[in-house]
């Protein structure tokens, strides 16, 4: 059987995905599913530069008012330029080199 983070690996081959997504895909419920969501993402990275892949990140970006926020491993939860907490999260894909 396969483990949480070679699934999640398996569906970043497929397509992107936010950590919502993947937490509600995987069947991960509670206030805590986001942030496992993101440590193994961070894992995933290192173990995907090892095995020749890459981790893409499409940034956060505001709703309100388009801010696009660093291309990093996290959620934000409200926009440094507007305040607004509409933030859509950020994407994540595996490729292949």
């Amino acid at each position: 059987m396969a483990t949480r983070r070679e699934k999640i690996i398996e569906l970043l081959l497929e397509g992107d995905y936010s950590p919502s997504e993947l937490a509600r895909i995987l069947d991960m419920r509670g206030k805590g599913s986001k942030k496992v969501i993101l440590e193994d993402l961070k894992v995933i990275s290192k173990i995907a530069k090892r095995e020749g892949m890459v981790l893409l990140i499409k940034p956060a970006q505001c709703r309100k008012c388009g801010f696009v926020f660093k291309a990093e491993i996290n959620i934000p939860s409200r926009c440094p330029k507007c305040k607004s907490e509409w933030i859509e999260e950020p994407r994540f894909k595996l490729e292949r080199k």
